[in-house]
């Protein structure tokens, strides 16, 4: 077995467990692909014409007689894209909550304009795709295998014989990297990227990472864990192969790194530990998992989870271990976690 097929094999088992990503055990259930959820398409919405091409990060160039007008992406791709004014027909990933709001992953989507293909792990509706005469289908990669996040394995070929794919790569690199490759994608398809929103978002994301290495730089000896939770185990994510932490870890971020034995389970990307021992590690600061399959801090009931300094301190912040990868909305991720450093008292 080759070390990317073996990565992959692994990355199914990590999202069956609920590691890292903290996405619960629901998704290692292959989802139905007559999934109910459905809405309006939208467009493209781009004035660029003639020929398109864009070379993706498996190193597939995709080549079309026009630019795209029918985009179906992963929902966080979707929101990144429409930070930049395009607009997607369809999008496949968590969407919507199950009291029927926008998932977190949306971002500021509406999410009544998409046709939602699959709101969890191996639900995509091949027949609702087709309808949508999608030009091409856009969404991340998690391993160095090219896998296609959240394109069913048991039907990706159906899938793929309806329009070619283009996908990004948010695997063991630094957050700035995807991010410009989203940037790239956008133009591409058409965006204003000289556009006022646009740069001013860019330059504020500038601005906060400058703010979290002085942080950082300040407060050398906080430590801060970045960890994710379910009912039966807590999940703690290494530095590693994270968009997010290795990209606060250049900027100086004192970050909690099992050793890569512990995460030898989790694909290396996390080491699990029962509620008993939760306290393994000492931490200053916990970043938890924000997204709606994890179970959040508030609901968090574990004895063990309230007697950890951190908590006790109130020195818990949110962490979006899939971060939208427009600038706009990676600006958060760095202040919330600069302000934390700055008010950040050691505790441990």
């Amino acid at each position: 077995m080759s070390h990317a097929r073996a990565t992959h094999l692994t990355r199914r088992g990590l999202l069956a467990a609920g590691g890292a990503l903290g996405l619960g055990a629901a998704l290692a259930a292959c989802g139905d692909d007559k999934g109910k959820d459905g809405g309006s398409g939208g467009s493209a919405g781009t004035s660029k014409s003639g020929p398109w091409s864009f070379k993706d990060d498996r190193g597939t160039t995709v080549k079309l007689d026009k630019v795209p007008a029918n985009i179906v992406a992963f929902t966080g791709v979707g929101a990144a894209l429409y930070d930049y004014g395009i607009q997607v027909k369809g999008v496949f990933g968590p969407t919507k909550t199950s009291d029927g709001k926008p998932d977190v992953q949306a971002g500021d989507m509406d999410i009544s304009k998409v046709t939602v293909l699959g709101n969890a792990w191996g639900q995509f509706n091949i027949e609702k795709y087709a309808s949508l005469a999608p030009d091409v289908l856009i969404t991340t990669i998690f391993d160095d295998a090219g896998t296609l996040w959240y394109v069913p394995d048991e039907s990706k070929k159906k899938i793929g014989q309806l329009a070619p794919s283009v996908g990004i790569s948010v695997y063991d690199r630094q957050l700035t990297q995807p991010l410009q490759r989203m940037w790239d994608l956008a133009e591409s398809l058409g965006a204003d990227m000289k556009a006022a929103k646009v740069t001013d978002a860019k330059k504020r994301f500038e601005d906060a990472a400058a703010r979290l290495r002085a942080a950082a730089k300040a407060k050398p000896d906080i430590k801060v864990l970045a960890g994710s939770a379910s009912d039966q185990l807590f999940y703690v994510s290494g530095s590693n192969l994270s968009i997010d932490l290795e990209y606060f870890k250049s900027l100086g971020v004192n970050l909690v790194e099992p050793p890569e034995s512990a995460k030898k389970q989790g694909g290396g990307w996390y080491e699990s530990l029962s509620w008993e021992n939760v306290d393994k590690y000492d931490a200053d600061i916990i970043m938890m998992d924000d997204r709606s399959q994890a179970i959040q801090p508030a609901d968090i009931t574990k004895a063990t989870w309230k007697k950890l300094p951190a908590v006790k301190a109130g020195q818990v912040i949110p962490r979006s271990p899939e971060p939208i990868l427009s600038y706009d909305k990676c600006v958060p991720l760095l202040t919330n976690l600069a302000e934390a450093l700055e008010k950040a008292k050691k505790v441990s």
